[in-house]
């Protein structure tokens, strides 16, 4: 059930349609690109495929290589919704990645026990916070800051306040 409501929230974020020059990711809707969707259906799409998607076709994707990557389940309440919107819009690699530089693990890209464990040993509040602030700051250093920044900053701390009242309704 949790998926579902973070998958809802995702959605939020992600929007429909968007073919921006400057987005790296090209055609893009509800969050999944061109180049994903194909990975995920095996051959290749037009941009009119990518138009016509469903949050009920995203969604197994979303689950299949976003959350289950990023040990969603297993996650706090709160947490699972920062780092499985960071996996959707960096990857979950750099999503679990930024897990384990909060908790003090060994980054290298795969939640795991140790990773789990030392991230229950914190207080959740303190660690949603630190988590989005470390996705904002790596979201400050790209190089489409200046075109897409604005939108990417009110993301972080949008997830931050509704990732924090999961928390608190837990």
């Amino acid at each position: 059930m949790r998926f579902d409501d973070c998958l809802k929230y995702v959605l939020h974020h992600e929007g429909g349609f968007v073919n921006h020059p400057k987005d790296p990711g090209g055609a893009t809707n509800l969050g999944c690109t061109k180049v994903v969707w194909e990975e995920w259906c095996g051959h290749p799409v037009t941009v009119d495929d990518i138009k016509a998607l469903t949050p009920e076709d995203v969604g197994p994707l979303y689950r299949s290589k976003y959350w289950d990557k990023v040990k969603g389940d297993q996650l706090p309440v709160g947490m699972d919704y920062c780092v499985f919107d960071t996996a959707i819009n960096s990857g979950p690699g750099r999503a679990a990645k930024f897990l384990q530089e909060v908790v003090g693990a060994v980054p290298d890209g795969a939640i795991g026990p140790k990773t789990l464990g030392m991230l229950n040993a914190l207080n959740p509040k303190d660690a949603i916070n630190a988590y989005c602030d470390k996705r904002l700051k790596f979201l400050q250093e790209l190089s489409t800051w200046d075109t897409f920044g604005k939108g990417w900053g009110r993301r972080v701390e949008d997830v931050r306040k509704t990732a924090l009242e999961m928390l608190e309704a837990s």
